[in-house]
């Protein structure tokens, strides 16, 4: 089986909100709602002070920690390329699953009174198409595939799924890879921004 993941280079990213952007129209969310939400730190003391971006978005996990939770079965992990979305026939709205994901990605959405996230923009994948997040990058700093071709392709970069700013990886096994800034690394990080 294939289980599609992203790859984000930190390097390259400069924090423009600009999948973030794209995500939110292609999927005509409402306000507040986001599927990809760019957070960024600032590391370290002045004068050795160091700033990185993570464009976020649900990771695809090989243990999504939100399927387990749901009472009526309507997540699902495609069983072809790993991708995890949420069946909004089925969808009760009970947000267990919100509660669930270590991430914080799956989000409730009032005005539909269901529960929803990014599914990869599987109707674009099914007609060869790429997720409207990497087509948007400006910088190229996105790209999605196999993640182990990813995290093979980009070995020399020394990817991981692991930094203080994130939840363990051991948990849910998330489908990423970042090539990470030195600043990432470190444990002394502030959330200074995020819509």
């Amino acid at each position: 089986m294939t289980q599609l993941g992203f790859y984000v280079n930190q390097a390259d990213c400069i924090g423009c909100h600009t999948c973030q952007i794209a995500c939110k129209d292609k999927n005509n969310l409402d306000i507040g709602v986001l599927f990809r939400n760019v957070h960024s730190f600032d590391t370290g003391k002045f004068p050795n002070v160091g700033r990185y971006h993570v464009p976020a978005t649900c990771n695809h996990c090989g243990m999504p920690a939100c399927i387990s939770v749901c009472p009526v079965n309507a997540i699902i992990k495609d069983p072809d390329n790993g991708v995890v979305h949420i069946d909004k026939k089925l969808c009760n709205a009970c947000k267990a699953c919100i509660d669930a994901c270590p991430y914080g990605i799956p989000v409730f959405i009032e005005s539909k009174n269901t529960v929803s996230k990014c599914d990869f923009c599987r109707a674009e994948l099914s007609i060869g198409e790429n997720p409207v997040c990497v087509d948007a990058c400006p910088m190229r700093c996105l790209e999605y595939g196999d993640i182990t071709e990813l995290k093979s392709k980009h070995a020399s970069e020394d990817v991981t799924d692991a930094l203080p700013c994130l939840p363990d990886p051991a948990r849910t096994v998330p489908s990423l890879a970042i090539a990470p800034r030195a600043s990432a690394k470190q444990a002394d990080f502030v959330e200074t921004f995020q819509m």
